[in-house]
C-alpha cells in the first residue's frame, strides 16, 4: 500500500507524518533521511497493528497544489 506522508522543514532538519496513520512520525537531518525513516516507521507501526490483531487503516488522503493567484482580488 502507498500512504501519503507530509514532510515539514524544522529548525533542526525535517519531520514527517502520515494523515492516514495516527501517531506515526519520523525525523531526519535531510529530506532523504526523513523519507527513509518514515518508511521504516510506517512498516514498524503497521507490523505492531498486525501483531495486536488491529485493523490496518486504508490509505484515504491525497494532496494537491492550488494556485492562489486566481483567487486573490487586487
Amino acid at each position: 500500500m502507498k500512504y501519503l506522508i507530509v514532510i515539514e522543514e524544522t529548525s533542526t532538519g525535517f519531520s514527517a507524518y502520515s494523515p492516514d496513520i495516527d501517531g506515526c512520525v519520523a525525523t531526519g537531518a535531510t529530506k532523504e533521511e526523513v523519507e527513509k525513516n518514515m518508511g521504516e516507521a510506517l512498516e514498524f507501526h503497521l507490523e505492531g497493528l498486525r501483531m495486536g490483531h488491529q485493523s490496518i487503516p486504508s490509505p484515504h488522503t491525497y494532496s494537491n497544489y492550488i494556485e492562489t493567484g486566481s483567487f486573490l482580488k487586487t
